[in-house]
């Protein structure tokens, strides 16, 4: 027997291709030679941040499974009541009701799942993992739903009140540099959202930076930002109001629908994203010198978890004598997960302490009227025809970096 038969019909040759063979298999398993490694030493992937891209893409694409799910169990608690009960509800129109929920739930499905498609196009290696070691997620209905709202807020004729009792005042103070000098000038507004009122900032001339961290956010202002999804004013429909029946005068109200975007926004040289932690960001240089001439926080401030570190880091991101220009609540975080829940005094003390004079303060009489410190009555994702206001008594200042 020649030296190639006796190898071939060996067991040696056996023993090199069996290691062979489940390693081919291994890969198309788990789909990336670093997960054998995890799986040999026991390492998992990190799950996903709360905020992040593959959180809210599932989120987006679990969106209608989710409210059919909520939605069976409407119908089966209806059930669950008597026969009577059951013939009196039906007389009322509540069968018809819950048929009007189920195709509002397919109307703003088109929008969800549209964002999820997005995701997947623009952020694949975070959207799509090859690994089967990845953990699955159950999406979040509720942030889903708070987007969508925010289309309204935001990008919307119906959110047009709203938006001007709030931003007015802040657009009021950036109209009054020359527009000779905006066109030098930089504008960073952290915890943007759905990006209209950074927008807003960037067509008055401002070199503008839209900062947000979450996902949920972000993927929706793409959407609204991609040529491909939204080519025209009023392109898209949603429902907006449709999960929440309570406070609701009639059903009409409860279904009625909403167009948007009024405008189409895009991005440019005048307006960039920042999708990312605010206290990552580092002040931006030009010819001009080095750090933001505005900080625009607009229900931002009581977001952090640290309101000291975040009035320090606007500081830092101000240019010399640079202005951060605020409007909002003072709606902490509760639980203890903010390290301090600070009273509108101390905030303003606070102010002072980390380095900022607020117009207005020590009863002074001079400086332009638009930067007074005032209150604002204003509301955020308000439903205007229902039976509930929740009204919020939002602070108003303009603080000039001093040291």
């Amino acid at each position: 027997m020649s030296g190639l038969q006796y190898l071939v019909g060996s067991d040696y040759i056996l023993a090199c291709l069996i290691p062979l063979v489940l390693l081919v298999l291994s890969l198309q398993i788990l789909g990336n030679p670093r997960d054998m490694l995890e799986v040999i030493f026991g390492r998992n992937h990190a799950t996903p941040g709360y905020f992040s891209v593959r959180r809210a893409a599932a989120s987006y694409a679990q969106y209608a499974k989710l409210s059919a799910r909520e939605l069976a169990a409407m119908r089966s608690s209806y059930g669950r009541m008597s026969w009577a009960h059951r013939r009196i509800g039906y007389e009322l129109g509540y069968t018809k009701k819950l048929a009007r929920l189920e195709d509002a739930i397919c109307t703003n499905a088109r929008v969800a799942e549209a964002i999820a498609a997005l995701a997947r196009e623009q952020f694949p290696a975070e959207v799509q993992p090859s690994s089967l070691l990845q953990p699955d997620l159950t999406g979040d209905l509720g942030r889903v739903r708070e987007s969508l709202k925010h289309f309204v807020r935001d990008w919307s004729d119906e959110g047009r009140h709203e938006r001007y009792k709030t931003f007015e005042p802040i657009l009021e103070v950036l109209r009054a540099e020359l527009p000779a000098r905006r066109e030098h000038m930089r504008v960073l507004v952290p915890g943007a959202g759905l990006g209209r009122l950074a927008w807003e900032i960037s067509q008055l001339g401002y070199h503008t930076t839209s900062n947000e961290l979450s996902a949920f956010m972000n993927l929706a202002f793409r959407f609204l930002l991609s040529k491909r999804y939204t080519e025209r004013p009023l392109q898209h429909t949603l429902q907006p109001y449709a999960s929440w029946f309570s406070h609701q005068r009639t059903s009409d109200a409860i279904f009625r629908p909403t167009s948007f975007p009024d405008v189409v926004p895009r991005l440019g040289t005048h307006l960039v994203l920042a999708e990312q932690d605010f206290l990552s960001l580092r002040p931006p240089s030009d010819a001009h010198g080095q750090g933001y001439d505005f900080v625009v926080t607009l229900f931002f401030l009581d977001t952090s978890l640290n309101a000291i570190e975040t009035l320090q880091h606007i500081h830092t991101l101000l240019r010399p004598s640079g202005k951060w220009i605020n409007l909002g609540p003072l709606l902490w975080t509760g639980g203890g997960q903010a390290s301090v829940e600070l009273s509108l005094e101390e905030v303003l003390r606070l102010a002072e302490m980390v380095g900022f004079s607020v117009v207005g303060e020590n009863d002074e009489e001079d400086g332009d009227a638009r930067e007074r410190r005032r209150t604002v009555e204003c509301e955020y994702t308000a439903d205007k025809v229902a039976m509930m206001k929740w009204l919020y008594q939002a602070e108003f200042w303009v603080a000039r970096r001093t040291s």
